[in-house]
C-alpha cells in the first residue's frame, strides 16, 4: 500500500491523469492498427508493403523464380532459432518504422551488414547443394571459395527483385496491389488526366 501511494499523483489530480493516459493507450491502439502491427509477426510478403516504399521489391519478387518457394522472410532473417528471428525483425522492423516516420527514406534501399549476412546464410542454407556440389569440388579448385567467399548475389544480381528496380521499370499503381489502400490508388490522378487528353473524341 506505501508503494502505491508513492507512485499514484495527488488525488486532486488523479482524474487529470487517468484521462491523460486513457488518451496514451487509445493512441497507442489506433496507432498500432493503422500501422497493421499484428501483421509484422507473419510470414505473409504482403506486410511489406504496409509501407509503400516497398512495392518495387514486392512486385519484383512476384515476377521472380523465388515467388513459389521463398517468402521475404525466408530470404530477410535468420533462421538460427525462433529468438534470434523475432529479435531480428523487431530491430529491423523499428528501424525501418523509425526511417518511413522521418521521410528518411534514401533513393536506393541497400542492405546494411546484419541484413546482408542474414540473406547470404539464407541463400547458403536453402542452395547447399549447389554450393558444397562434391562433383564440383573435386573438379575445380576454387569451387567453395568462389562460393562462400563472395556473396551470392556478385553473380546472381537480379535473383529475386531484378537490377532494375525504379517505380516505371515495375508497372507501380498500374499493377493490381493486395494492400487496399493501394489498389485505390491503381492509376494516379496525374496519369488518368494525361490519357484522358490523349482519348480520341467520339
Amino acid at each position: 500500500m506505501g508503494f502505491l501511494r508513492k507512485i499514484l499523483p495527488p488525488k486532486e489530480w488523479q482524474p487529470v491523469v487517468a484521462v491523460l493516459m486513457g488518451a496514451i493507450v487509445a493512441l497507442g491502439l489506433y496507432t498500432a492498427k493503422v500501422a497493421n502491427v499484428t501483421s509484422y509477426l507473419s510470414d505473409d510478403p504482403r506486410t511489406c508493403i504496409n509501407c509503400h516504399v516497398m512495392t518495387t521489391e514486392y512486385i519484383t519478387w512476384q515476377h521472380s523464380s523465388h515467388r513459389g518457394v521463398a517468402t521475404c522472410n525466408d530470404c530477410h532473417v535468420p533462421h538460427d532459432n525462433v529468438f534470434k528471428k523475432y529479435a531480428f525483425k523487431a530491430k529491423d522492423g523499428l528501424y525501418h518504422a523509425t526511417i518511413y516516420t522521418l521521410r528518411a527514406e534514401p533513393q536506393a534501399i541497400i542492405m546494411h551488414e546484419a541484413g546482408q549476412e542474414a540473406v547470404q546464410n539464407n541463400c547458403i542454407r536453402c542452395h547447399k547443394e549447389q554450393v558444397t556440389d562434391a562433383k564440383s569440388v573435386s573438379w575445380v579448385d576454387s569451387h567453395l571459395s568462389d562460393r562462400l567467399d563472395r556473396t551470392c548475389w556478385e553473380c546472381h544480381r537480379e535473383t529475386p527483385h531484378g537490377r532494375v528496380k525504379s517505380l516505371t521499370a515495375v508497372g507501380y499503381h498500374v499493377e493490381p496491389l493486395p494492400i487496399k489502400e493501394q489498389q485505390e490508388l491503381f492509376v494516379p490522378e496525374w496519369l488518368e488526366k494525361a490519357t484522358e487528353s490523349k482519348k480520341p473524341t467520339p
